[in-house]
């Protein structure tokens, strides 16, 4: 029985391929060829003897295989590759850059068609020619192969790049330097190795139902947020980072307080009486996701029947009882068939802080403990590798007796901050011990805090989380007289990032599944990535504003998250001008695209950048230049 088969091309003397075939282990098929025909090498009595070792080790040897047509090659036999090697690839002679680029380009397209699911491409490339960080000397960009670019015309990633060892291959002589009996120069080679990336899809309308008693609530999901809705990353049976810090948090908590955690309501909210001004929008401009839902008759087969986007009563709980504007003399039943016959406008949770007030005069609350709120939230903001349009949030809230105010206030932050600073703080292993320094920033008010974080490894202080004291209502004070009260709010995915050392949120979303490999329940390693030195593509956009309108720069960059599925990593204003006869204003942008967990090609990027132009025009009524 076969349990791996490998693939080597353009061979030379075939001294690799022997070496290999004689260190593997049973269960190993290996196929060598090479681009010449039989007669070529006849007379080369270095490839004879290792053809000769070749057939005693049992593998199979063919030639006048192009390494660029591996699917014509082995379409008849169906055969698929766990691992395909092409060692110092080289168009022969003294062919220059863009000819090898060109031939890398199409080898790694062909391999795609004979590569398992988890197969890898093994390429070694001599000192400097892949163009990554890891070229020691680095060449400069477009004086190297760009084989990271290359690999992402083929749907491949870098996943790992390590030196090339021939020792560890006994009798391996590298040959065919310039189509000659030549070695290469393999003194600081590297090995680099490919996976395959999620594929390159355009990005499809999602439509999202909430059930409201005998009605579904359907809406079309933001298309910067497709993706990010109904992900289930903080359920019981979910094994993401978010939740294992979550719980994490909670548990260390919970050695000091009485905990009750409270099930989140559903993702809308109603437009009339809600605040959508308590939201995380200290640190950058940012707006709502505004909905507006189609409401539909539920077949009377389904009315008690199949699974629902959201409980029914959490819904009816969101809806009626804690965001609307409530009549006195309207009862809750009243109030929530007024809803039904008339859904009105609708925005996507910006905060878990929007809850607060509603949770402190629910039916089940408990003055000294502590209630816990936890779910994902949505906001557009500016593109930064720190503003994240969707994250999870949880909410602490904590009422407790006015006479004791100062003493437990001071004991909720200390357990706060030292709970926080324990995760914070890791051991990495055989190395020293890690840590973030973490603070309680004072807002003007004095009663509200930011939780900062000044990261140990890279950027500036992050803002992880507040501690807010100044959001009570007249009507709560009546509720609860003798009770003073503190709400704090963490950012869980901005934490995994430190916790781990994950430097670009996107990836906490991918649909890898290479990504949830690497979180191994009770332990915390810094994250490896499985897409290293991901290229990056710089394109430009001017246009004319229209005057009436105006502009919008965070609507600009939602549009840019939207049309590129989150593939913009940086947006910079260039130039500002303003016609000097017409007055009228032009904006120049500079927009950098690069990937963290699929593969993205130079043309892809082009064709990004084309419906981007198109879409601002249409949705933002600017001018394109």
């Amino acid at each position: 029985m076969v349990d791996r088969r490998l693939l080597l091309v353009g061979e030379g003397n075939f001294s690799f391929a022997a070496a290999l075939s004689e260190v593997q282990e049973p269960g190993t098929s290996l196929i060598a060829t090479c681009p010449q025909e039989p007669t070529a090498l006849a007379g080369d009595p270095v490839f004879q003897e290792n053809l000769r070792r070749l057939r005693e080790q049992g593998a199979e040897v063919r030639f006048g295989v192009d390494c660029t047509q591996l699917a014509d090659t082995f379409a008849e036999d169906g055969c698929k590759f766990d691992r395909i090697y092409f060692n110092f690839p080289h168009c022969g002679r003294k062919a220059g850059v863009a000819k090898n680029r060109e031939l890398l380009a199409r080898f790694f397209q062909s391999c795609v068609d004979v590569l398992t699911e988890r197969g890898e491409v093994h390429v070694a490339l001599c000192r400097g020619q892949g163009g990554t960080p890891a070229d020691c000397p680095r060449r400069e960009w477009h004086n190297s192969w760009q084989v990271v670019a290359m690999a992402a015309g083929g749907g491949l990633l870098l996943s790992s790049v390590h030196p090339f060892s021939s020792d560890s291959l006994p009798g391996y002589k590298c040959t065919g330097y310039r189509s000659q009996n030549k070695s290469f120069h393999v003194e600081g080679a590297l090995n680099h190795v490919f996976t395959r990336s999620l594929p390159f899809e355009e990005s499809h309308s999602m439509i999202c139902r909430v059930r409201l008693d005998d009605h579904w609530l359907s809406f079309s999901v933001p298309e910067a947020l497709v993706g990010k809705i109904n992900r289930g990353f903080l359920e019981t049976n979910s094994s993401h980072p978010v939740r294992t810090i979550n719980e994490k948090l909670i548990a260390e908590l919970g050695k000091t307080f009485s905990l009750q955690r409270v099930k989140c309501p559903g993702l809308l909210l109603p437009e009339k009486g809600c605040d959508s001004d308590i939201s995380w929008s200290f640190d950058s401009p940012s707006a709502s996701f505004w909905i507006v839902p189609q409401k539909e008759k539920i077949p009377h087969s389904e009315l008690w029947a199949g699974e629902t986007a959201y409980d029914m009563e959490d819904f009816l709980l969101s809806f009626s009882r804690l965001h609307l504007q409530k009549d006195p003399e309207l009862n809750w039943e009243q109030e929530t068939q007024k809803t039904i016959q008339s859904p009105g406008k609708f925005y996507l949770r910006p905060s878990l802080l929007l809850y607060a007030q509603d949770v402190i005069q629910g039916p089940y609350f408990l003055p000294g403990s502590l209630h816990i709120l936890s779910g994902p939230v949505f906001r557009k903001c500016l593109i930064s590798p720190f503003m994240l349009p969707a994250f999870h949030e949880t909410l602490f809230i904590h009422g407790f007796n006015k006479k004791l105010s100062d003493s437990c206030l001071h004991l909720f932050l200390e357990h706060l901050k030292c709970s926080l600073h324990g995760l914070l703080t890791q051991r990495l292993p055989d190395g020293p011990e890690l840590s973030h320094s973490l603070t309680f920033k004072p807002q003007k008010n004095k009663k509200d805090y930011m939780i900062c974080v000044k990261p140990h490894s890279f950027g500036p202080d992050e803002i992880v989380g507040l501690v807010i004291g100044s959001i009570i209502t007249s009507a709560t004070s009546q509720l609860y007289k003798d009770l003073d009260f503190v709400f704090a709010s963490v950012n869980l995915d901005l934490l995994v990032m430190l916790v781990w050392g994950i430097p670009d949120w996107r990836i906490l979303w991918t649909f890898d599944e290479r990504f949830l490999d690497h979180f191994v329940p009770g332990k915390v390693e810094p994250f490896k990535t499985f897409s290293l030195y991901p290229p990056s593509y710089v394109h430009d956009v001017s246009f004319w504003l229209d005057e009436e309108r105006g502009f919008d720069e965070v609507e600009f960059h939602t549009v840019a998250r939207a049309v590129s599925q989150d593939m913009i990593t940086s947006i910079q204003l260039l130039n500002r001008f303003q016609h000097p006869q017409t007055g009228q204003i032009s904006l120049c942008y500079r927009l950098t695209y690069q990937t963290c967990d699929r593969a993205l090609s130079h043309q892809q990027a082009i064709m990004i950048q084309n419906r981007f132009r198109n879409e601002i025009q249409q949705s933002l009524h600017v001018t394109v230049r």
